[in-house]
């Protein structure tokens, strides 16, 4: 199954016709037995963004396994993302503390307390996109890690790890 196989229950979502929680429980989602936080990050927030299914199209949902993992700080600053957003990440890290501030007042007290996100992005293995590719991507969080290599740079409070959820083949 790829990304624009869910097109009927993606124009059901964007209709208003489908809450996340009959979304998640659709056989064709269900089948999948990915973590709430997942499907709800990439597929039901990002399932019919014409820019991501480009981006992403290729890879069979059903092959992709998700698994929520601790990745060093340092793993993060020369993470890709999709060629679509090239460049956003960089975008996000010139100014770390305002991308911060917009947010909810709790997704300012994690970063100030604990260094890292609220909410784990997702990362993928580029060999699910190249087969001779290595390493991992960012596939939703993109503000998220421009954060924290914006915090980096500029010496702010970072916790040594930070929780994503990991989709491998």
């Amino acid at each position: 199954m790829r990304l624009t196989d869910l097109r009927p229950l993606m124009g059901r979502r964007r209709d208003g016709a489908l809450s996340f929680q009959r979304f998640r429980t659709d056989p064709t989602v269900a089948a999948l037995r990915w973590p709430d936080d997942v499907l709800e990050q990439l597929l039901f927030d990002h399932g019919d963004n014409t820019a991501f299914v480009n981006d992403y199209n290729t890879i069979d949902l059903h092959t992709v396994t998700w698994q929520l993992e601790a990745i060093p700080a340092a793993h993060f600053t020369g993470m890709p993302t999709g060629g679509s957003d090239e460049g956003c990440i960089e975008n996000y890290a010139k100014n770390p503390v305002h991308w911060v501030t917009v947010r909810p007042p709790q997704v300012v007290r994690c970063w100030e307390k604990h260094g890292t996100w609220l909410r784990p992005p997702l990362l993928i293995e580029r060999r699910l996109l190249d087969p001779d590719a290595g390493g991992l991507q960012v596939l939703e969080g993109r503000t998220r890690v421009g954060v924290l290599r914006g915090r980096l740079r500029e010496h702010l409070h970072v916790a040594p790890e930070h929780r994503a959820w990991v989709g491998r083949p």
